[in-house]
């Protein structure tokens, strides 16, 4: 299905969401069309401030809103879409337009798998009304649906149109890129030459993917390396828990501009406790790369400033090899909390691969290792 027919069908204005690799249609059709416009098109911090964004323009305007996401975000929409929009409480209509990962018979990665199973499920608990849109979907077919979604709407409940793989196409080319010149591979690299063999534990993504591949070219062990290859923006809430319970080691956190500007709130977590044997590096791309390169906010944000509000006694920005070597050396030696902000590129080498282990095994060897600490 071309995506313009799906947004004609809709018929809204207004789209925010968090960008999906399977709604990249949507995303590059909203991005060409709108760029980031708060009057149409808004890339929020994660699933539940879409929506409650979105229910912010219904009040204002009376019409029904457009959020879009992956189907890992249902979990961040669960309590607005119960406490705010339900038509118990304000009826607040909105269109939910969600990418299905891991649908069952499709493979994927192991962290979609179980989401996958439970997509529509959850969305039949919350009472979204849905409909699944495939390869073979025809625009009759969901013009049809959206007739009737619309009476639904009108009731102050909420819909959901669930994208199957490869069911959106769009044929515009767009190029998501910045200034920043060091390479997240290579900053990986350099992350991991310092840190020897303390304790990694990486973001989801790219991040985790290239971390698992430098470990590989450079004959090393995955047992340092906790990947978190889902629950986005939480990597720095598992590295404070592993921190506190091991005070005597040093232990890492290479983060992602978007994972981090998802849950900001943990750096306030992090700074109140202010684990002293703590790294924590957001590699900063302006990016949600890993899903198409749609950008974050974070290229206008002082992150810096924010770590350093946060409590964080050590926080600098780098965008060059030269000053991130220095400043990795000087947090492996000092003894606080350091936050180090890493400029960087957008874009991967296209043969990158990903975990040849599973998620239970690199768990447990992880754990193991940690016991030798």
């Amino acid at each position: 299905m071309k995506v313009e027919k799906l947004v004609e069908i809709i018929g809204s204005d207004f789209y925010t969401g968090v960008p999906d690799s399977q709604l990249k249609a949507l995303c590059n059709y909203l991005m060409h069309t709108y760029g980031i416009d708060p009057h149409h098109h808004v890339i929020a911090a994660n699933e539940g401030n879409c929506t409650a964004l979105a229910a912010g323009y219904h009040l204002a305007t009376g019409k029904y809103p457009v959020v879009y996401m992956q189907n890992s975000g249902e979990g961040n929409i669960i309590n607005p879409v119960a406490s705010l929009l339900n038509d118990k409480v304000y009826a607040i209509p909105m269109v939910f337009v969600i990418g299905w990962r891991g649908e069952p018979g499709v493979h994927d990665e192991p962290q979609h798998i179980y989401q996958g199973e439970v997509t529509v499920k959850l969305l039949d608990d919350m009472g979204i009304a849905n409909f699944a849109i495939g390869k073979d979907t025809t625009d009759e077919e969901v013009q049809a649906k959206m007739d009737e979604f619309r009476g639904i709407l009108e009731a102050g409940k909420d819909v959901a149109f669930v994208i199957r793989k490869g069911a959106l196409s769009y044929d515009e080319k767009v190029v998501y890129e910045n200034e920043n010149t060091m390479i997240r591979e290579e900053i990986i690299q350099h992350i991991v030459a310092v840190s020897e063999e303390d304790p990694i534990i990486s973001t989801t993504g790219k991040a985790s993917r290239e971390l698992f591949e430098t470990r590989v070219a450079n004959g090393q062990s995955h047992k340092y390396d906790f990947l978190t290859v889902g629950s986005m923006g939480h990597s720095s809430s598992i590295a404070l828990g592993v921190a506190i319970n091991k005070p005597e080691q040093k232990i890492w956190c290479v983060d992602g501009d978007g994972a981090v500007l998802m849950h900001m709130g943990s750096m306030a977590v992090m700074g109140a406790n202010q684990p002293r044997n703590l790294v924590h590096i957001v590699i900063n791309n302006g990016a949600h790369e890993t899903v198409g390169g749609m950008p974050t906010v974070m290229d206008s944000v002082d992150l810096v400033g924010v770590a350093k509000a946060c409590g964080y006694p050590y926080a600098v920005r780098v965008d060059d090899f030269e000053s991130l070597d220095r400043e990795l050396s000087l947090a492996k030696a000092l003894n606080e909390l350091c936050f180090i902000e890493v400029m960087c590129s957008i874009g991967a080498r296209d043969d990158l691969g990903r975990p040849t282990t599973t998620a239970l095994e690199n768990k447990q060897n992880f754990m193991e290792y940690l016991k030798t600490l």
